[in-house]
């Protein structure tokens, strides 16, 4: 079971959340205030009515599985002037903390900013916040020239890769560098994609030229992500079903992310573009298989996706070892 992120500015119980929030914030500043009405203006606006401090941003809240109300939040704030857009108030309550929401808010607000096509995004925290911190430097964040001289201030931003969907024609362009890359990389790094150790980016190369055929010919749609230097860095494609009985059914098949690009929340921002197109372009099911136990069942349990079953010896790895694979389904809408 996952969080539950829903967008919602006028949630009821938001108020509260970021009333603890900034309580909390006020006192590891050494400015304790008791109460929200002798918070700074700034914050006590936030905290008394958010729908209307937040009115052009994105908020974000977490319900744990089962639950019944949220427990955290975060806010994306709206690109002004040309800068990056900025994340802002994460919280969960102290009681339900190392349950995965705050990675689980902060991967939503990192692909809704890619999403958005902002080149990279920036946060501000406090040097002594350890636990946040150490978030924040997992998915990818580094320590930039300050925008914010308060002492003790850390500045840090993240590069995004832009997620875009690549014609028949781009397939084919990509399909002897950046694209063969990506597969040669999967296998080289132990995945079990469908072929065997050592990958020739030849036989990589002519797989892609297959693909842009199939996207010619409206079977297979793909999605690319490309790192600021311009280079690719992930790919998933999604396969339509032909038979007259499965048009509402599509295929995630071939989710790469580059070994050297893993850990931003990458697979996760191409795998949800890749639903949200099947879901908008009238899809109400999606399937996929992986080999059982590999890292990517982590990515697919972490968005959503139910595992039917698992399949003995279904495929060879690299390696030419026989494993597991197990199946999984997703309802769309």
């Amino acid at each position: 079971m996952n969080p539950r992120i829903d967008e919602n500015r006028s949630h009821p119980r938001l108020p509260d959340l970021l009333a603890a929030y900034h309580l909390v914030n006020q006192a590891e500043k050494g400015t304790a205030v008791a109460t929200v009405a002798a918070l700074p203006a700034v914050y006590r606006a936030e905290a008394e009515d958010p729908a209307a401090a937040f009115a052009a941003d994105t908020v974000l809240l977490a319900t744990p599985p089962g639950g019944d109300e949220p427990v955290g939040c975060v806010v994306l704030k709206a690109t002004r002037e040309g800068r990056a857009p900025e994340i802002k108030r994460l919280w969960v309550m102290p009681e339900a903390r190392r349950k995965g929401l705050a990675k689980a808010l902060m991967a939503e607000a990192l692909r809704r900013a890619a999403a958005s096509g902002a080149p990279a995004v920036r946060l501000t925290v406090w040097s002594w916040r350890d636990e946040p911190l150490a978030l924040y430097r997992g998915l990818g964040f580094a320590t930039v020239d300050p925008w914010d001289d308060r002492p003790d201030l850390l500045c840090l931003e993240k590069p995004l890769d832009a997620v875009e969907r690549l014609s028949p024609e781009a397939v084919r362009a990509h399909a002897a560098d950046g694209l063969a890359a990506l597969l040669v990389d999967a296998v080289d790094g132990g995945a079990s994609v469908g072929f065997p150790a050592p990958l020739d980016p030849a036989e990589a190369a002519a797989w892609w030229a297959g693909v842009a055929d199939e996207a010619q010919a409206g079977v297979r749609e793909v999605w690319a992500a490309r790192g600021p230097d311009g280079r690719l860095t992930g790919v998933v494609t999604l396969v339509r079903v032909g038979a007259a009985n499965g048009g509402h059914r599509g295929e995630i098949a071939r989710l790469l992310v580059h070994r050297s690009a893993r850990g931003r929340g990458l697979g996760y921002r191409l795998l949800a573009t890749a639903e949200a197109h099947a879901a908008a372009t009238g899809l109400t099911l999606l399937v996929l298989d992986t080999q059982t136990d590999s890292p990517a069942e982590r990515l697919y349990r972490g968005a959503g996706w139910t595992a039917a079953g698992t399949i003995p010896d279904f495929a060879a790895d690299p390696s030419g070892v026989l494993r597991p694979t197990t199946l999984y389904y997703k309802r769309l809408g």
